[in-house]
């Protein structure tokens, strides 16, 4: 009898400390969450009042400050000392390139046709960009990843040099699982990073080798910005690497120079074995741009819901707020591209999960910030500079959930996680999920890199672990084969569109309802348990925080 009572008491212990362990009742805050709400916030952000809310527009100031007063009016704190604002200061280039470049080789010279044949564009501010007879070299994928016994560039020093570089990652042209990642791509294969490295090794330039497949996207894609403005961090005073000359070649244009080289295609196959090394081409190349170049500042909106244990601890929400503004009419005339579901849906969400939290009966025991971040649509600079320039450490910074798109219609029975395999995170949301009956899937097309495109990869390449989630095609009583319909036209009729508008007659929000009560799962548990999330092992970003 008093085995059996001890026992009895050793396991009410046990639960009860599990159960404290979980910090606050498994439904606290839930009922905050209000699909009317999130519809209405939905229909102000994206309404054309708003004008697309592109940044340095009369829609970044209505966005502003529709946002700082909805953080007030939620009960949040301030997230920037006083202020709920961080300026983002950032440049406006315009790099105007020469209509060719020419080419001199031993077989003899001609010129390459920009845009047909190529494009290039610059992140410096000189006024003038010269490229005069600089040597090719072509260096296989542009790759230094040392987890992967992996280096481009060993053996050559490639300053003042322009490098030719193939996308993606060994493993996605090899076929080959035990190469990176197989064909899931990693960050050694985005474009952004190739660029990066060709800066930390001294080269005057590099051009991407396009392909369809391996890119996602057609050639014409990168060709409509040729010529155009880009938007980036304003890095004046700062020890920041760039190449001069930066771009993409089609692949015949490239085989074209393969060949005066005295190569051909199978130069690229070699680039797929581990050892291969560069090859200097014998080539030069020239061509020149303009630049002119113009300072201003964005903002970033940050509140907080400051932790009663743990204050100095944070759990970081975040969606950009920002879309594309006024631009070309489509074929009804209309010219403000108003953003609804990019992301109207995240900006939104981040209110209803502020509200949720604050209206937990058991307050968070760590800091919980709400970030809205800008420019997310000219290249994720509002979270870059966040990350950058952090209001909290990147050291005390537990995770980072981060929204890009919230489901419009029905529920689904599963939440896509992209990423597989990256971090604590999805298992965390794998757990939340499946008390609700539910389960997670993966994104499909792994190869195009999708963890690397919106606000979140920022954190990651901070070493902060971070969650990136898309709606689910699994559609309560309807199945996959409509929720994927669903998916496809909105990609092919409404994506980067002035018909991404808000529609009260068919979003109900349900589906967005539901991932976000799951996100908030996730969060409050990071609030209260002891155990930090990890990167996963074979994450590229594994290292960056074990460094902290």
């Amino acid at each position: 009898m008093y085995k059996t009572a001890a026992l009895l008491f050793l396991s009410v212990t046990v639960l009860v400390s599990c159960n404290q362990n979980t910090g606050a009742a498994d439904d606290d805050g839930l009922a905050a969450f209000s699909a009317d709400s999130m519809k209405a916030h939905i229909a102000m952000l994206a309404s054309d009042s708003f004008m697309g809310r592109k940044p340095f527009t009369i829609g970044e100031t209505r966005t502003i400050d529709y946002l700082q007063h909805e953080f007030a009016a939620a009960g949040l704190e301030p997230g920037n000392g006083t202020s709920f604002l961080q300026d983002v200061p950032m440049a406006n280039l315009l790099a105007t390139a020469a209509p060719s470049m020419q080419v001199q080789t031993p077989k003899g010279n001609f010129d390459l046709k920009a845009p047909d044949d190529y494009i290039i564009w610059t992140n410096k501010t000189d006024s003038n960009i010269v490229v005069d007879k600089a040597d090719l070299v072509f260096a296989g994928y542009g790759v230094v990843a040392p987890e992967y016994n992996w280096n481009d560039y060993a053996g050559i020093d490639v300053k003042g040099k322009i490098v030719i570089v193939m996308v993606n990652d060994p493993g996605f042209w090899a076929g080959d699982t035990t190469l990176f990642k197989g064909k899931t791509m990693t960050y050694y294969g985005r474009w952004t990073y190739k660029y990066e490295e060709a800066a930390r090794q001294g080269a005057k330039g590099c051009l991407i080798v396009h392909n369809t497949v391996a890119a996602s996207y057609p050639f014409s894609v990168p060709q409509n910005n040729f010529n155009t403005t880009k938007l980036q961090l304003d890095n004046r005073g700062k020890d920041i690497k760039n190449s001069d000359a930066i771009g993409w070649i089609t692949e015949p244009a490239a085989n074209r120079l393969f060949a005066a080289a005295g190569f051909d295609s199978t130069l690229l196959v070699k680039a797929n074995q581990r050892g291969f090394k560069p090859v200097p081409l014998n080539i030069k190349v020239s061509t020149s741009m303009k630049v002119k170049t113009e300072y201003n500042k964005s903002y970033n909106i940050i509140g907080k819901i400051t932790g009663t244990k743990h204050p100095d601890e944070v759990i970081i929400y975040t969606a950009h707020w920002d879309h594309l503004g006024i631009g070309k009419p489509d074929e009804t005339g209309d010219s403000i591209y108003n953003g609804a579901y990019d992301n109207a849906t995240g900006t939104a969400g981040l209110l209803e999960l502020a509200r949720a939290f604050k209206s937990m009966k058991t307050k968070p025991e760590r800091t919980i910030i709400f970030l809205c971040v800008t420019a997310e649509e000219q290249g994720l600079l509002g979270s870059a500079y966040y990350a950058q320039n952090p209001i909290y450490p990147a050291a005390k910074t537990l995770a980072n959930i981060n929204m890009d798109g919230l489901g419009r219609f029905e529920k689904t029975k599963d939440i896509i996680v992209v990423g597989e395999g990256q971090s604590d995170l999805e298992d965390y949301l794998k757990e939340a999920v499946e008390k609700d009956s539910g389960y997670i899937s993966f994104e499909p097309h792994p190869e195009a890199g999708s963890y690397y495109r919106s606000d979140h990869f920022n954190f990651a390449k901070a070493g902060i672990p971070a969650l990136y989630i898309e709606t689910g095609i699994d559609v309560v009583g309807k199945g996959k084969e409509y929720g994927k319909q669903l998916g496809d036209t909105y990609t092919s009729k409404n994506y980067h569109r002035p018909s991404d508008e808000f529609d009260a007659a068919t979003w109900t929000m349900e589906g967005g309802i539901k991932d976000l009560k799951l996100l908030f799962k996730v969060g409050k548990r990071l609030a209260f348990q002891e155990k930090w999330p990890e990167w996963k092992n074979g994450s590229e970003f594994k290292a960056l925080r074990d460094k902290k």
